[in-house]
């Protein structure tokens, strides 16, 4: 017996179950990737910010140390001492030189990995 709503003679495109198998797991891959990219770049972002606030919050350090002591800190690990910095030594190098005690430093904050 016939389908009432099919034709005997019509042409009708069919797809096949593994049709459906395979987009789906084409569709998955999709989504997978995209999720990775997302959560890549959003930790990419992250470091960045840290950076900068590492940068804002050493320089600031040097500016009270010079208004509270009247010279500039001697070394990184005065500030460290004295003004209570911590920084993640693993992720950021920080290349502190000092030119003299009434002359800003030289400093340098680069992203080790």
């Amino acid at each position: 017996m016939i389908n009432r709503f099919e034709h005997k003679n019509s042409i009708i495109f069919r797809v096949s179950d593994t049709f459906f198998r395979w987009i789906s797991v084409i569709i998955l891959v999709i989504i997978c990737f995209a999720f990775y990219y997302v959560i890549d770049a959003s930790g990419r972002n992250t470091i960045e910010r840290q950076q900068s606030s590492l940068e804002n919050v050493i320089n600031r350090d040097i500016v009270q140390c010079y208004a509270i002591e009247g010279r500039y800190p001697p070394s990184l690990t005065y500030l460290e001492e004295h003004y209570g910095l911590v920084y993640d030594r693993s992720t950021f190098f920080v290349d502190y030189r000092p030119i003299a005690s009434n002359m800003y430093p030289d400093v340098t904050v680069i992203k080790a990995r």
